[in-house]
């Protein structure tokens, strides 16, 4: 007996063509594989223009590192069913595959290549290669002390605009005293204070922390004040109906309440500290990628300084993700209506 599609269930059709969609040949993907080999190919076959030394260092390893990333996506754009899995990964960066190789040729002919863009203030791909490959050490010391310090200002930061957010929402006499010096004050940019937290701290490194922690209060404060007071009325006249406390109206009313908006703070808070982090670090902590970056600035190691605002992007943008990731799972009901 032959099997028709008339034959078979609904649902195994849809599963028979999402395999055979799974299955087709992933375009975008070969066109990536080609874009990269050309790459591989121009750094390789085409060589440097000298400019005051002999050559720069990592030039045939970007090369090869291209042709080994053209032969991996060719390998998945036409391996089928085998490679099924991680090409539906892949799919949507198909077109950031094709711009990206595009995008370095075209840094590495401006200057490796012709030398149009002048030295030392603009270097060649291979030359973050090489800040990564040799200075790996002070690169990542300085990112694991700023990730010590952005923990411990942004933490209390946070923990401290959180309660005095919670308490003037809460609080009639707290809202009378305290919120207006929050509107004053609160608005002062923080590394305005920069002389007088490295006067009265006991150490540069404290002085770093309470800066960032100022950057961070504010609208962690303020989104959370905003939220305690949105608040309908209605839900604490039934939560008293049936017998509740004070404590119980704040901590199972009220937070859970003005979640969503305290999360809003928390997302300003960390791009403020990031801001902070860097000035602080630059005016007197003694590692941190702040400090890295002022001090490739004195050496003119200008492929130091934009090795780390590459870790920088990818810290900030990594732990805002984060951020997300915890905001969803407390606050599932409102998933997807904030996007990062």
């Amino acid at each position: 007996m032959t099997t028709t599609s008339e034959t078979l269930p609904r649902h195994a059709l849809r599963i028979d063509a999402a395999g055979d969609k799974r299955a087709a040949l992933w375009r975008s993907g070969l066109l990536a594989a080609a874009t990269w080999l050309a790459l591989g190919v121009l750094v390789l076959k085409w060589p440097n223009k000298e400019v005051g030394f002999s050559d720069w260092a990592y030039t045939d390893e970007f090369g090869y590192a291209a042709l080994t990333a053209a032969l991996l996506l060719a390998v998945l754009a036409l391996g089928g069913r085998l490679t099924a899995r991680a090409t539906e990964l892949l799919r949507p960066a198909g077109q950031w595959l094709v711009a990206l190789p595009l995008l370095l040729g075209v840094w590495e002919v401006l200057t490796a290549k012709l030398g149009v863009l002048p030295t030392p203030f603009f270097a060649p791909p291979q030359s973050l290669v090489e800040v990564y490959a040799d200075d790996w050490s002070r690169l990542g010391l300085s990112t694991a002390h700023s990730v010590r310090l952005l923990a411990h200002g942004f933490a209390s930061g946070a923990a401290v605009g959180f309660l005095v957010g919670v308490w003037i929402g809460w609080s009639r006499v707290a809202g009378y005293w305290v919120h207006p010096a929050l509107r004053f004050l609160g608005p002062v940019p923080a590394s305005a204070l920069l002389p007088l937290a490295f006067f009265f701290a006991p150490s540069s490194y404290a002085a770093a922390v309470f800066l960032i922690a100022l950057a961070t209060f504010f609208p962690v404060a303020v989104l959370t004040w905003s939220g305690v007071a949105a608040v309908s009325k209605s839900y604490y006249d039934v939560a008293r109906t049936l017998g509740a406390s004070a404590s119980f109206l704040v901590l199972r009313v009220a937070i859970p309440a003005a979640l969503p908006q305290v999360f809003v703070g928390l997302f300003m808070g960390l791009g403020a500290a990031f801001s902070v982090l860097v000035t602080a670090e630059m005016m007197g902590v003694k590692a941190g990628l702040g400090w890295y970056l002022q001090w490739s600035q004195g050496w003119a190691a200008y492929s130091n300084m934009y090795a780390a605002l590459i870790v920088m992007a990818v810290l900030c943008s990594g732990l805002i993700t984060l951020l997300f990731k915890v905001r969803d799972r407390a606050l599932s009901w409102q998933k997807g209506t904030v996007k990062w």
